[in-house]
């Protein structure tokens, strides 16, 4: 037997700014709050997160529920 997949959405549940973090966090089984401090942790190193997230806050739709 096969489990159902589980799709990536943006949470409405645990959702602080726009549900990225959340949605990441539900999908993969972890705690939204790790994940919010993974990537607060990750804007101190050179990169492009800030358009990561919101790439990913147009990309992701939100959940149903």
């Amino acid at each position: 037997m096969t489990t159902p997949a589980r799709r990536l959405t943006r949470s409405r549940r645990s959702k602080v700014v726009a549900g990225v973090c959340g949605g990441l966090a539900e999908r993969f089984g972890l705690s939204p709050n790790l994940v919010r401090l993974l990537f607060v942790l990750s804007c101190i190193l050179p990169g492009p997160q800030f358009v990561v997230y919101l790439v990913l806050w147009i990309a992701i739709p939100k959940s149903a529920y």
